[in-house]
């Protein structure tokens, strides 16, 4: 009977330890672009690229720190910000921060149709250890993120051609994540219907490692 309290503490201690890792994780993914969107609000789209480019180098460096690895999407296009944002810089052409978008999302649409041809799902692949489908579950999982990815370029296409600088800087800081948001909630529906039991899985020590 004397054993319960000591129960309550450690309840208390996890909640703010997956409270802080959420946190660590949005400003991971999300830092970089919210300063991008603030600088350039600022100082214009050269200096919010320049600022771009160290706070995403920052993030990743966090990311390591944390994690101890770096996830794939995230080292992508952290890869193709300091590129694109490079000859955006050495060109003073604001062009190629603008195809950023672009390239990460047909890049990633490229990577998972390659995994289908190979008859790799790249997303089992990434995910497997924290969703369990059937694998016609992954390969029509995988074959709509591509078509979204798709879809997603096509559209930063349309709006950087077509709006100014900071009309495309708004939509790019908080269009694109809502719409990448609401996707992946959609996607829950067949996740559910492809979801595959596994014992070893659900009750799996890798758990705590995630």
């Amino acid at each position: 009977m004397q054993k319960q309290p000591d129960a309550a503490p450690c309840a208390q201690t996890e909640a703010p330890e997956s409270g802080l890792a959420l946190a660590t994780k949005l400003a991971i993914e999300l830092g970089p672009l919210l300063v991008f969107f603030g600088t350039n609000a600022a100082a214009g789209i050269y200096v919010a690229t320049a600022v771009f480019m160290a706070a995403t180098l920052v993030a990743l460096g966090v990311a390591w720190w944390r994690y101890h690895k770096i996830p794939v999407m995230p080292l992508v296009s952290g890869a193709v910000v300091l590129v694109f944002g490079t000859l955006t810089l050495y060109l003073r052409d604001d062009t190629f921060i603008k195809l950023k978008p672009t390239i990460v999302y047909l890049t990633f649409a490229a990577f998972l149709g390659a995994g289908l041809l190979l008859r790799k799902p790249v997303l089992e692949l990434l995910l497997g250890s924290v969703f369990n489908l059937t694998e016609p579950g992954w390969r029509k999982l995988t074959l709509r993120w591509a078509l979204f990815f798709i879809g997603m370029a096509v559209l930063n296409e349309i709006v950087w051609r077509n709006v100014s600088t900071d009309a495309w800087v708004s939509f790019k800081a908080f269009g694109f994540l809502p719409l990448t948001f609401i996707f992946a909630m959609a996607q829950m529906p067949l996740m559910q219907r492809y979801s595959a039991v596994d014992d070893n899985k659900s009750a799996g020590p890798e758990l705590p490692s995630q």
